[in-house]
């Protein structure tokens, strides 16, 4: 079994790394917008580059809205609901 000291030190590198995953994220977002305000300047929803191109479109999807289904018609939510189980992990 691994000592709490061996767990302080893996959770410390996990909190590094989510660390450093957020600081990326956020800097590839910053790099998205500036990619997007090029587009809206340039009036076209599409750039490229030398091997590269990048779309910008509007898309619309229909998805059930479960909750006024379920307000509305509930036997018809309870007969067609289908559960699932996950794990979750969630370090504080």
């Amino acid at each position: 079994m691994k000592t709490a000291y061996e767990m302080d030190s893996k959770v410390k590198e996990l909190r590094d790394i989510q660390s450093m995953i957020d600081e990326l994220t956020a800097e590839a977002e910053a790099i998205k917008d500036t990619l997007k305000a090029k587009m809206v300047e340039l009036g076209d929803d599409e750039i490229s580059g030398n091997g590269w191109k990048a779309t910008w479109h509007t898309v619309t999807s229909n998805r059930l809205d479960s909750k006024a289904l379920k307000a509305g018609n509930p036997e018809v939510y309870a007969a067609y609901c289908k559960a699932s189980t996950t794990s979750r992990f969630v370090l504080a």
